[in-house]
């Protein structure tokens, strides 16, 4: 079985133009089996999706993973909390690093590792209205570089 085509990797883009990410950490997620079928078939949404931790622990909140189609009665609810599976020394710089003030855990992206789902979260720090665009513009500017020199129109 390969890896690439049977395991989508679900990515947040929003997080990125949304936040700018100190710190990157891959934990383990704790599914039900039909979540498990609806992850690999890449039907999960991260809108609004943010990790918070209690009792040390790290959950997730707001994931949704859609129900799975050929789920019974024992299907899950799409938006759930789910535990998070990271180790107690990262549990503690993540719980040091939100009680600062405008940290906050924003989860990047889902993957499949050695038939595992996990997920990458970020230590994120919010973005002004300014630093957005300032994001934007070098998106931009890059983008026209690229356009430019693909096109042999190089401008000096």
């Amino acid at each position: 079985m390969s890896q690439g085509s049977h395991s989508p990797t679900i990515q947040n883009r929003k997080a990125y133009h949304d936040y700018s990410i100190e710190e990157t950490f891959e934990a383990g997620i704790v599914l039900q089996g039909t979540e498990v079928k609806s992850l690999r078939q890449g039907k999960a949404s991260f809108t609004d999706a943010f990790a918070f931790i209690r009792d040390g622990e790290v959950w997730l909140k707001d994931f949704y993973i859609k129900p799975f189609e050929h789920g019974s009665y024992y299907n899950h609810d799409p938006r759930r909390d789910r535990k998070l599976l990271l180790n107690k020394r990262e549990i503690r710089e993540l719980d040091r690093a939100v009680l600062q003030k405008g940290n906050t855990i924003i989860p990047l992206k889902v993957f499949f590792k050695n038939g595992f789902a996990k997920m990458l979260i970020g230590l994120a720090r919010g973005k002004k209205k300014f630093d957005k665009r300032e994001s934007i513009k070098e998106k931009d500017t890059k983008r026209d570089m690229e356009r430019s020199i693909k096109s042999g129109k190089v401008k000096v």
